[in-house]
């Protein structure tokens, strides 16, 4: 690589691994503080919640590294122009386009990065994240109980109130329990003093009580007291805190976000073939063979392109491999003929009769109903089969939204680096204000047009792949167009040619001013 790439990328890293650490950083712990109430009083080991960061980051760093890109080459590109490095690399003869050119290959090779990233490590990530919450959201709260309160160990049913709780040993002063766990009994337990502690497993309660009575009354007879002496007595509450099980039920059901390309294009062509042929169906019934042979297909796109390379690339690698790895084959011999035998040869199997006119009668329903009868057994029809139609293409359309969008914001690195570039050579002297302005505008969008693309698709607005490419192809454009003037702008003191150009309107509206 040549020392002015080289340096360029250099400028680039800095703000690269600060921009995506921050972000990052921003996104995540916004994140952990909406899932915070489902983590914290659950005892739950810190393995557990450095596992439940850990499977947060593929997600957030999917949203964060294309805009750390567009703030590296903002900032590095604001800094080259505001040092007048780029004002030395014009007079040493190197153009615009050749600075910039290096970075729009990193980012054609973050691109292809992103692409394996959504593919592969964010599905998977996402699916072991599902998990782990689903995992966490079965564990019970820890009891925590509190002096002089009457606390709540069984919602509804069993509470306790304890004068004093040793903090290091357990041990209770002053115990009273209400039982309400028997809806046509009512317990009160009292004791001098008790201890508590959890089974082997840590699910289950054990009160140890120790001198003290039981009063019990019953609902159906309140003119009756039953009241016994204890000097120790157990108490069982099952239950109360259950573990955390990483084996038990575990979640098989995959959403769109936790699949693969390859594996959402699979659920397509499905959907595509029962869409398909509901639409035959459906026009068929209303008598229009015409439009019932046009099926509308549609299961083909970037993913499909994308599918087919990689069964390209491994059929290219597995045969060489299962080559290798299988063993030499031996000749088998073949079984010696049957003699010939004077036996009839079978009987040809016999066509299937056809059902009698009674049968069928009795199974179609529109047989022998009136026209009033058969009119609303084809609207039913109709009606059934154009749900069928809907359903069928609607669930295509959001599995195909998410093949879009996994390409389209990997994309997006080269995108914000084509928009980025010339506005930062164009303001040489915006700095820290400008990559922050822009970087928040080109933000909110990109997002908002990508966040809009995917409601209307999904609503069937617009179709997937127009909704997913628009903003990209729109911002783009845009970029695109400004790299190629780069070089071509008019140098200017004033920091930039859209602030001498205002100079310019202002002093022509001043000369005709009248004196």
């Amino acid at each position: 690589m040549k020392i002015v790439p080289r340096y360029i990328l250099r400028e680039h890293l800095g703000p690269l691994v600060f921009a995506l650490s921050a972000l990052t950083s921003l996104l995540l712990l916004n994140f952990v503080a909406k899932k915070f109430g489902d983590l914290v009083g659950k005892g739950l080991p810190w393995t557990v919640i450095s596992e439940f960061l850990l499977l947060s980051l593929p997600f957030t760093i999917a949203m964060t590294l294309p805009m750390a890109v567009l703030v590296a080459t903002l900032h590095a590109f604001s800094r080259l122009a505001s040092e007048n490095e780029i004002t030395a690399f014009k007079a040493s003869g190197v153009s615009m386009q050749r600075l910039v050119a290096p970075v729009i290959l990193a980012s054609a090779a973050l691109t292809l990065f992103m692409v394996w990233f959504n593919d592969q490590v964010l599905p998977r990530a996402n699916h072991r994240l599902a998990e782990l919450q689903s995992d966490i959201a079965r564990v019970k709260p820890t009891l925590a109980l509190q002096e002089q309160v009457i606390n709540e160990v069984v919602p509804r049913q069993l509470f306790l109130r304890a004068g004093r709780i040793a903090a290091g040993t357990n041990k209770m002063r002053d115990v009273t329990i209400y039982d309400l766990s028997d809806a046509a009994r009512r317990r009160t337990i009292v004791a001098d003093s008790g201890l508590l502690a959890f089974n082997d497993t840590g699910e289950d309660l054990l009160l140890t009580l120790y001198d003290g009575t039981m009063a019990e009354l019953s609902v159906a007879e309140p003119e009756q007291l039953q009241r016994s002496f204890y000097r120790t007595d157990v108490i069982r509450v099952r239950g109360v805190a259950v573990r955390l099980d990483r084996e038990q039920d575990r979640r098989t059901y995959r959403s769109d976000r936790e699949m693969t390309v390859c594996e959402l294009q699979a659920r397509v062509r499905d959907n595509a073939l029962q869409r398909d042929s509901a639409w035959a169906r459906y026009f068929r019934a209303k008598g229009d063979s015409v439009r019932a042979a046009r099926i509308p297909g549609g299961a083909t796109g970037v993913g499909a392109l994308y599918c087919r390379v990689l069964d390209a690339v491994r059929a290219a690698v597995t045969p060489a491999t299962a080559e290798a790895a299988e063993p030499p084959r031996q000749a088998v011999p073949r079984p010696p003929k049957p003699a010939a035998t004077s036996q009839p040869a079978p009987p040809a199997p016999q066509p299937i009769i056809a059902p009698s006119a009674g049968l069928g009668a009795a199974a179609d329903p529109a047989v022998g109903a009136t026209p009033a009868e058969q009119r609303r057994i084809s609207e039913v029809e109709l009606s059934a089969l154009e749900m069928e139609l809907r359903l069928s293409q609607n669930t295509m359309d959001q599995f195909k939204v998410e093949i879009e969008k996994k390409f389209a914001i990997a994309t997006a690195c080269i995108v914000f680096v084509l928009l980025g570039a010339p506005i930062a050579l164009r303001f040489p002297r915006g700095g820290v204000g400008l990559t922050i302005g822009v970087s928040l505008g080109v933000f909110g969008v990109y997002y908002v047009g990508l966040l809009g693309g995917e409601a209307l698709a999904d609503r069937a607005l617009v179709s997937p792949t127009v909704a997913m490419w628009t903003t990209n192809v729109v911002l783009g454009a845009i970029g695109v167009i400004l790299t190629a003037r780069l070089g071509s702008e008019g140098s200017t003191s004033r920091g930039s040619e859209t602030s001498e150009w205002w100079s310019r309107v202002v002093e022509r509206f001043r000369r005709r001013r009248p004196a």
